[in-house]
């Protein structure tokens, strides 16, 4: 197989080519695949061993990101209505406007 300086370069930078441009032998004694899954067991006992070490927040902290969160979403909730009032109110003044204007 030719090839140029800069792909033999590169196969040897990759230790598929020795110094002189021959390829090496491929290892087949690799270490074996850990599956992707795991079974049930496995995995309820990994999920239990990662939940003891969740820092959980008090009672008194978890009302207070609570009221928080609460107070916030009304704030929220009224400036959306506010503006969509407004700009409703908008559109229908801007409407009785034009139709003012055609008669």
């Amino acid at each position: 197989m030719e090839m140029n300086r800069e792909q033999r370069r590169y196969l040897q930078k990759q230790g598929q080519l020795d110094k002189e441009g021959n390829p090496i032998a491929k290892v087949k004694d690799r270490a074996p695949v850990r599956p992707d899954r795991v079974g049930p067991k496995t995995y309820i006992s990994e999920v239990n061993s990662e939940l003891r070490r969740v820092t959980w927040p008090s009672r008194q902290e978890t009302l207070r990101y609570t009221a928080v969160v609460l107070v916030t979403l009304l704030l929220f909730t009224g400036l959306i209505a506010l503006l969509d009032f407004g700009f409703g109110e908008g559109v229908i003044k801007l409407l009785e406007l034009g139709q003012n204007g055609e008669s």
